[in-house]
């Protein structure tokens, strides 16, 4: 299985003398409560409130709305003339925010949302918790002023959505700010969503996936000179060590690949200094029960994510602009979102599931020893690629990893990877592109994203396509002359030359949504779903 311990060591960062300060994820603890909104005690109190809401206003500019009634009434009417001020309408974003006297809140605060969605209600999380951080409040309180505008059987998860988009709100990675900004933010009660022990349990799944998130944020704002191939297979190794109950861990190096026969992912490898790390994470439940193991024989499942911990394009250099060659520590997107869904799931602990976690995590770099424009590599299924493009080289590193995960004997593998710039062109950056041959498959990581709340489209897989792939002098090219047109369809098509038939198996293609243009950090994108698809395998 290769030497773990010493595969995984990670070695001091050299390049730029630069390592990440140890920081604090935000910790919170979530309470539901059934309780008067008008007498809550603590730091903000926060009303989320919709256009609708607002709609039917007095002729003096009054709330017609019943909370907003009672709460302005309370506050002397000050709300409703700073809502007319500021012209608060409700949209998604906006806000309000008073500092009171002689009430139990210190402040309180008309904040916009629509709920039409998982996504929208995380909006809402994000708003309470950018309106928390500018008032340094350590606790706060979320009211619905329309609480039917959840409906009864949604709530549960509703809450935990607004959950998970507070905490993610209150992420800022400073590990490599000289000066980092504090959390005061430690309490929030959630009032109007029901109460007791199911949606205290919501509350913190919610947590859990939120830290797994947090974790894949992390990964791909990492830098590359310190997060290098070794120090991923640490941050992985250390998932295993922690939840020990339930993982174990297999590093591989470049010998013990080479004897796996993994030509197409050490072919990528070759030109970086960095040595190359195969990791492999096995989760498998914690409960002892013979029967229940035997119970789950087919159960199995894989998730593999690209590890590509930087790429420069080999000698088909990312030269323009537009490959934006400074953001490609980003190229592990896949392998962030299957290591941040691992650390989630050892909070967790799914009953009746054996999940496999695996990244081949390398480097794409140019010297005289790496791959080069028209070499022939050998996959270790045996099939032979003709590399016409050495920037096609995420869909190489998979090929060896997905042929790994058949031979776990899994009955379905799902793979991330930040693949193709013909994704980001296609569907922009909130949505991924899956593909699969499986519609089980498909409708049941749809229905997994329903609940996470992030957005996924599905894209035919064009087997006419697969002629243009086709190499004169070997089984297959890594590109083909249709590149960029029909790239990411094309590349999921290259991926399935090295997938059993007899395994389910999705392809999705994060390379839109794995970074924010806008916050200029990573989003965590995919963990979420990973998590909740995994819950529906399992038998709880």
């Amino acid at each position: 299985m290769g030497d773990t311990n010493a595969a995984a060591a990670a070695p001091a960062p050299a390049l730029g003398l630069t390592k990440p300060n140890a920081v604090d994820p935000p910790q919170v603890t979530f309470a539901a409560k059934d309780v008067e909104f008008s007498g809550w005690n603590g730091d903000l109190l926060a009303v989320a409130v919709t256009e609708k809401d607002l709609q039917s206003r007095a002729s003096d500019s009054k709330f017609e709305n019943t909370v907003l009634q009672k709460l302005d009434g309370q506050l002397g009417d000050l709300l409703s003339a700073a809502a007319v001020e500021e012209d608060f309408t409700g949209k998604p974003g906006q806000s309000v925010v008073l500092r009171v006297q002689r009430q139990a809140f210190k402040r309180a605060a008309l904040v916009g949302f629509v709920a039409h969605n998982a996504g929208c209600l995380q909006g809402l999380g994000e708003s309470v918790a950018a309106v928390a951080k500018a008032a340094q409040a350590a606790s706060a309180a979320i009211v619905l002023a329309s609480p039917n505008v959840i409906r009864g059987e949604l709530k549960l998860n509703a809450a935990a959505a607004i959950a998970s988009g507070t905490v993610l709100g209150l992420h800022e990675d400073g590990r490599y700010k000289s000066e980092c900004k504090k959390v005061h933010l430690k309490q929030v009660d959630l009032i109007g969503l029901g109460s007791g022990p199911e949606l205290d349990q919501r509350l913190k799944h919610a947590n859990r996936v939120s830290s797994g998130v947090m974790l894949g944020r992390d990964l791909v704002n990492s830098p590359a000179n310190v997060l290098t191939p070794a120090a991923l297979a640490a941050e992985a190794a250390k998932i295993a060590s922690t939840y020990s109950d339930v993982f174990t861990a297999t590093i591989l190096d470049a010998e013990k690949c080479r004897e796996l026969k993994m030509g197409a992912y050490l072919g990528v490898a070759a030109a970086s200094a960095n040595p190359p790390r195969f990791i492999h994470l096995c989760y498998r439940p914690t409960d002892g029960n013979v029967k229940r193991k035997l119970a789950i024989v087919g159960k199995g499942l894989a998730i593999v994510g690209k590890g590509l911990t930087f790429d420069s394009g080999g000698y088909n250099i990312k030269a323009s602009p537009v490959a934006t060659i400074e953001l490609m520590k980003w190229d592990m997107g896949g392998s962030a979102a299957v290591f941040g869904a691992a650390k989630a799931l050892g909070q967790i602990k799914p009953p009746g599931v054996e999940v496999h976690f695996i990244a081949a995590a390398c480097e794409n770099m140019i010297s005289g020893t790496g791959m080069r424009p028209g070499d022939i590599v050998t996959a270790s299924n045996g099939k032979t690629i003709e590399v016409d493009n050495t920037d096609a080289e995420g869909r190489l590193t998979l090929a060896d990893a997905l042929v790994y995960a058949c031979n776990q004997g899994v009955d379905k593998i799902i793979d991330l990877a930040t693949l193709t710039g013909a994704m980001r062109v296609a569907l922009g950056p909130s949505i991924s592109g899956i593909f699969t041959p499986n519609d089980e498959l498909a409708e049941e990581f749809v229905a997994a994203s329903l609940v996470s709340g992030e957005k996924f489209w599905r894209l035919p897989l064009e087997e006419s396509y697969w002629e243009d792939m086709k190499s004169g002098i070997a089984d297959m090219l890594n590109t083909g002359p249709m590149q960029p047109k029909g790239g990411a369809i094309a590349a999921a098509l290259f991926l399935k030359q090295f997938v059993n038939e007899k395994v389910q198996w999705m392809h999705i293609d994060i390379a839109g949504t794995v970074w924010s243009h806008k916050k200029r950090s990573a989003t965590g994108f995919g963990v979420a779903t990973l998590v909740e698809w995994v819950l529906k395998n399992s038998s709880s």
